[in-house]
């Protein structure tokens, strides 16, 4: 069994590392052939990347609901990127979801407590996009959210 856990990490950080590589010469097509599969298998970063590709409308056509459905799988998982984004969205974004501050407020927090040094620069971005929200947020609603934060636990 241990054979066949570690020839599937092996196997999937090769598929993501393909996909990655087919991403960043802008072959979209390869990068959602790979990355789809694994997404609907509930790998969060899959999730993650293939909604940025709704997102922005790159091999697919753009997709702001879609985005937002795979954002909202991934960060319920605990992938702080996913967490961000979906915070975003729901504070910032382009009304997919509707906009509501105490669930931007909550997931962006905790995307700041998950980010890794090596995303230093999303967890600034996201530290200011905080301060921007809790600026226009009443003292009950940021309880709420705080509330709120305190009781999550990720999906598996």
């Amino acid at each position: 069994m241990a054979v066949f856990a570690q020839t599937h990490a092996q196997s999937l950080e090769v598929s993501m590392r393909r996909a990655a590589g087919a991403y960043e010469q802008r072959d979209f097509a390869l990068a959602i052939s790979l990355w789809k599969p694994l997404a609907e298998q509930g790998n969060a970063e899959a999730q993650t990347l293939l909604g940025a590709m709704y997102w922005q409308g790159e091999g697919v056509p753009s997709d702001h609901k879609e985005a937002a459905r795979l954002y909202l799988l991934a960060a319920e998982q605990g992938y702080a990127r996913a967490q961000y984004d979906i915070g975003f969205m729901y504070g910032f974004g382009e009304g997919i979801p509707p906009q509501d501050d105490g669930q931007a407020y909550k997931w962006i927090s905790l995307a700041i407590e998950r980010f890794t040094v090596k995303n230093e620069a999303r967890r600034e971005q996201a530290i200011k996009d905080r301060a921007t929200l809790a600026s226009r947020m009443s003292k009950q609603q940021l309880a709420e959210a705080e509330a709120a934060i305190k009781a999550w636990k990720p999906k598996q």
